[in-house]
């Protein structure tokens, strides 16, 4: 063996192997009371365009699911038709929320048994769902809650969704607030739970700690939190996990916990390239969001250093700014998007940065915590 293959050889024997590799987030699946009327909102708030319908008339017995896109964002919503079953039992419990973080992947069949032989609880063994517009692979595992990773294999499939849905072109339809695509999920896990599932994600699905965030990062006079940044090999996804700590009050996580009745995904991090416009227009369609006080921008050059953008609009709209070693981003969380306090929404731009707004946390778990005193749960 020549010394350029010994070295070649030895490189790839100390590189380690992405046993998982994630092309991105497929889609994600709501479990909620009324599909149809929660799509109605995606698509008149946030700018959502009709894709697909499966339901009875699709021959899909127990439930009906509107698909929604957006650019690379694709949401689905999903409804039961009848009581007594996982769908229901759901929604009677958590309220709508999260049910599927689907991942696509190259080889659904390799990723199922990649990490169910890792220690992952299967949700769904490999299944084949095929139609005149080709076929798609799919198969999930268990994570926090009553959560689940669908990893879905779509390289042989040309129709507007899967296998089941139909096209879906109602009347309604409205132009896009410029969303882009999931810049990361954020999940809500019990009392010193945190490392269990930072191990979960470590062993069963090849990711790595990418940042770590204790009480001294995420906390206030009342309340505070911690939290683990979790990425897959490439980048590509993104899940925070955040655990509550002790404080004076009642935390964000333990009032998600208290409501959601368990845990569950948090919030979803949605990424613009002109966060002004597109939280203008969210704004002008009725989605409510946080605001912080405006001294926050008094020195905000100070803190963050020069940016491309007016301070005025940021202040107007309550957009947060924060610096990392590469870059600096621009974000926003709106309210929780039903009574429930439990999911919201952030919106993302990022102008180089990799972080997650860390010198943003104080101003914004204040402005969580106005909202909670506001609902009696601080």
């Amino acid at each position: 063996m020549s010394t350029a293959m010994a070295e070649k050889l030895q490189i790839q024997l100390e590189t380690p192997t992405d046993f998982l590799p994630l092309q991105g987030t497929d889609y994600i699946e709501f479990y909620v009371g009324n599909a149809k009327q929660a799509a109605h909102y995606y698509m008149s708030a946030f700018g959502f365009s009709a894709l697909a319908y499966a339901g009875p008339e699709t021959g899909i017995r127990d439930r009906a699911s509107y698909v929604v896109r957006q650019n690379k964002l694709t949401f689905v919503l999903t409804t039961p038709i009848h009581a007594g079953n996982e769908i229901a039992d759901h929604i009677y419990k958590h309220g709508d929320g999260v049910k599927v973080l689907a991942l696509r992947v190259e080889d659904a069949t390799d990723a199922w048994m990649q990490t169910t032989s890792r220690g992952g609880k299967s949700y769904m063994e490999p299944t084949l769902l095929k139609d005149e517009e080709g076929e798609i692979v799919m198969s999930g595992i268990h994570t926090y809650g009553d959560t689940v990773h669908l990893f879905i294999e779509r390289k042989n499939y040309n129709g507007p969704f899967m296998p089941g849905y139909r096209n879906w072109e109602p009347a309604f339809n409205t132009q896009s607030t410029g969303l882009l695509y999931v810049d990361h999920c954020v999940g809500n896990v019990g009392w010193n739970c945190m490392n269990k599932w930072v191990k979960f994600y470590e062993e069963v699905m090849g990711f790595r700690n990418i940042l770590t965030f204790d009480d001294n990062d995420i906390s206030t006079e009342y309340s505070a939190l911690m939290s683990k940044v979790m990425s897959n090999g490439n980048g590509y996804v993104k899940f925070p996990i955040n655990e509550p700590a002790e404080g004076k009050k009642k935390s964000q996580v333990e009032e998600y916990l208290e409501f959601y009745d368990g845990e569950g995904v948090q919030h979803i991090a949605l990424a613009t390239n002109d966060i002004v416009k597109t939280v203008r227009e969210l704004m002008k369609r009725g989605v409510e969001f946080l605001k912080v006080p405006d001294t926050y921008y008094n020195d905000l050059e100070n803190r963050v250093g020069r940016i491309e953008e007016d301070i005025a609009p940021l202040k107007e709209l309550g957009i947060l700014v924060d610096r990392d070693d590469e870059g600096y981003l621009l974000q926003l969380f709106s309210k929780p998007i039903e009574d429930r306090p439990t999911v919201f929404f952030e919106i993302i731009q990022r102008k180089g940065a990799k972080s997650f707004g860390k010198g943003n946390f104080k101003a914004l778990f204040e402005a969580i915590e106005r909202e909670q005193e506001a609902r009696g749960n601080l």
